[in-house]
């Protein structure tokens, strides 16, 4: 599929697939590190374990959020999340174009569905299909919506998956679209990871948990087969087969008018993958591109993201470039490529979005965006300028269907500006639908985009949001946020929880485009991969001291949030530069890399980080926070911050660390755990507001005073 843009929000988490809390925990039990005294905190929903968390739970909760100035803030916070005026993204099914929508009355949401006559009021009128928070009511459950797929072309049978709590597990059940109505003995998958994908109305593609030996060391599905309605699933016909040390496989059905077509998906790792294609007799090709390629198919056009060098029909083309040939051609043999975009030392290709006719390029160049439209033909294909391309901030581009229409859906946003969706049709001005309300006051604020100068030289970009009359004096209570890993691009985007939680209040904000990420294409990700992970790490403390020099803030003033890969950042901050920062926030994290890849989806993460069962210990464990931690040392205040229900980074990680700083008689170290929520951290607007006026409230009677 083709890479698509991603909106830098408070949180941001690394890419990740299904992972079942249950094979987690098996993993956990496995591969016990013995002299570990903090092995018994992997027990996710061990008894002692649990009455740590609810201990720790309880002190954070009574030091941070027994104000009224917390009830306050987090009242804030939550109306942002609940706002009934926020823009209601759509997304084009059949005739009817469908939203997923919370707010104060749905707090698990409601799928529903409007035209586009209708979406274009300020109040459309929409019909409900699924209400989540009815069917917990009838069922006693906690489901949080996963999605649907949706069979084309016509539009009656959807697949809908749905996870207890937020976890990566889920399962997937058949609904009716006619009659709004789940389907009796229909297609059902039981609690997994994995999925089920259309085929036609009586075949799916099946890749989940068939038991023993069906699943990768990563934790996901190993095996994708065939499912006959009206069979049982353990009956399904194998397809494909990969090895138990790859990242996953699956399939799927490209159902575009006159070019159906089957294919085969074998990850290897992140970012690297074999494509094939399925013959209606049931064998394989492989689509011989290189696996470190992004490879997709759009009617008679095969595509290829390159994220290394690759030479072929006797020409070279650079990595981070775009290509593009005939897929018949092709798979005939030929290997006449057509470059659609190659990268500078500035630009890098952010998303691509076909309509039925165009393909429109998204740019980033000095992480700014700049749109442009290419038209196929033969040799080289005609290019032209985005018309009324939006001059400012985040812009995501995509089709409203490309099958039949060369319309597409157009959203920007700033740090300061609320986004904004338009329609627009390739090559006419863009119709402008929605606007999203100001929930806070901007106006006293700028955004400014600086450089800042990494330990072997590297110039790393960033951005800053301050108030106009900023003294400079070094006193300014700053967050700087970074993520830094798997190819993720951090971009201007609006939060209203961040306005409302910092901004408003005089401070700071700063997001940190450094090594890691994708903001200069793989070669920006490369850079910090393995054993150069630590070139992230320079980049970050590199900013905040740029900060510091700027007399935008100052040591004492200065806070550091991530989470993930983000959460790994921030505890290398702690442990590496506890004199640079006043506080840290970190969030659903990895921190004992010694273990990582025994823990759920750890092992999926191995091309990231390396193998810490092999000699890639002697490089990770001088960035395993965990392992990093010395009793003798002072650290800045620290707030660690999970989720029991998180299946994809293990709650262990954070909780091993807070007791072990605890032990050691750390005494400014808070430990808040929520029960619900996945990777996301929570299930709900409620609980994400808590989360967040939690952290907001911590850092800010930390670096406030």
């Amino acid at each position: 599929m083709p890479k698509m843009s991603q909106t830098c929000q408070s949180l941001l988490f690394a890419a990740g697939l299904a992972a079942a809390a249950s094979a987690g925990v098996a993993s956990a039990q496995e591969n016990k590190v013995t002299d570990d005294p903090y092995a018994w905190l992997e027990d996710v929903d061990g008894k002692r374990a649990l009455d740590w968390v609810k201990q720790r739970n309880a002190k954070t909760e009574a030091e941070l959020a027994a104000t009224p100035q917390f009830k306050q803030l987090e009242t804030s916070i939550r109306a942002v999340l609940d706002s009934d005026a926020k823009i209601p993204g759509v997304e084009k099914i059949g005739g009817y174009y469908y939203n997923f929508w919370k707010d104060a009355q749905h707090q698990r949401g409601l799928w529903r569905r409007t035209t586009l006559e209708e979406y274009r009021k300020a109040k459309p009128a929409w019909e409900t299909v699924i209400d989540l928070d009815a069917l917990n009511r009838e069922e006693n459950e906690q489901w949080v919506w996963h999605g649907a797929e949706c069979l084309k072309p016509e539009y009656q049978r959807c697949l809908i998956a749905l996870s207890r709590g937020g976890s990566d597990a889920d399962v997937t059940r058949e609904f009716d679209l006619t009659t709004k109505a789940w389907i009796k003995d229909g297609f059902f998958r039981p609690e997994a990871k994995g999925n089920l994908s259309w085929i036609d109305k009586d075949h799916v593609y099946v890749s989940t948990d068939f038991g023993k030996g069906s699943m990768t060391t990563s934790g996901y599905a190993r095996t994708v087969r065939l499912w006959t309605r009206g069979t049982p699933m353990a009956q399904a016909k194998p397809v494909y087969e990969g090895k138990d040390t790859d990242l996953s496989v699956s399939a799927y059905h490209d159902p575009t008018p006159g070019f159906e077509r089957d294919f085969v998906n074998r990850a290897l790792a992140f970012y690297n993958d074999e494509l094939y294609l399925r013959g209606k007799d049931g064998k394989l090709s492989k689509i011989e591109l290189p696996n470190s390629a992004n490879k997709f198919v759009h009617r008679e056009w095969l595509m290829a993201e390159l994220r290394d060098p690759f030479e072929a029909g006797g020409k070279q083309y650079a990595a981070g470039s775009l290509i593009a040939i005939g897929f018949d051609d092709f798979m005939a043999g030929k290997r006449d490529f057509t470059t659609l975009f190659a990268p500078t030392q500035t630009t890098s290709l952010a998303s691509v979005a076909w309509t039925r006719n165009h393909l429109v390029l998204n740019v980033l160049d000095d992480v700014k965006y700049k749109l442009s439209v290419l038209t196929p033909g033969k040799g080289e294909w005609k290019r032209s300028e985005f018309v009324g391309a939006p001059a400012f901030g985040t812009v995501g581009v995509a089709a409203v269907d490309s099958d039949d229409s060369d319309a597409v859906w157009l959203s920007a946003s700033d740090y300061l500006t609320p986004t904004t969706l338009a329609l627009a049709q390739i090559g006419k001005q863009p119709e402008m639908l929605k606007t999203n309300p100001s929930f806070f006051d901007a106006s006293k604020d700028v955004i400014e985009q600086h450089f800042a100068t990494s330990k072997d030289g590297t110039r790393v970009p960033y951005f800053v949001v301050r108030p106009k009359d900023l003294k400079f004096d070094g006193k300014a209570p700053t967050l700087l946020y970074g993520y830094g890993g798997f190819e993720i691009s951090l971009t201007p985007s609006y939060s209203g929880g961040i306005g409302k939680g910092w901004l408003e209040k005089g401070g700071v904000y700063a997001v940190a485009n450094i090594r890691g990420g994708g903001e200069y294409g793989p070669r920006w990700h490369q850079a910090a991969l393995k054993a150069n992970r630590h070139k992230a790490y320079e980049d970050f403390a590199a900013v905040g001291q740029d900060l510091i020099a700027r007399k935008i803030t100052s040591t004492p003033h200065l806070g550091v949030q991530g989470g993930s890969n983000g959460g790994l950042l921030t505890g290398n901050m702690l442990t590496q530069y506890p004199d640079l920062f006043g506080a840290v926030v970190v969030q659903v994290p990895l921190l004992d890399m010694k273990r990582y890849s025994h823990l759920l989806a750890g092992a999926s993460w191995m091309a990231e980080y390396g193998d810490p069962d092999t000699s890639d210990w002697s490089f990770i464990k001088t960035f395993s926070p965990y392992h990093l931690f010395d009793a003798k040392r002072e650290y800045p205040p620290v707030i660690f911050m999970t989720s029991t229900k998180d299946d994809r980074v293990h709650p262990g990680h954070a909780r091993k660390m807070a007791a072990k700083m605890l032990d050691a008689g750390k005494t400014n170290v808070r430990y808040y755990e929520n029960i619900e929520g996945g990777h996301g951290g929570a299930a709900n607007n409620a609980q994400a507001a808590h989360m967040n006026a939690l952290a907001y409230t911590f850092l800010w009677e930390q670096l406030a005073k």
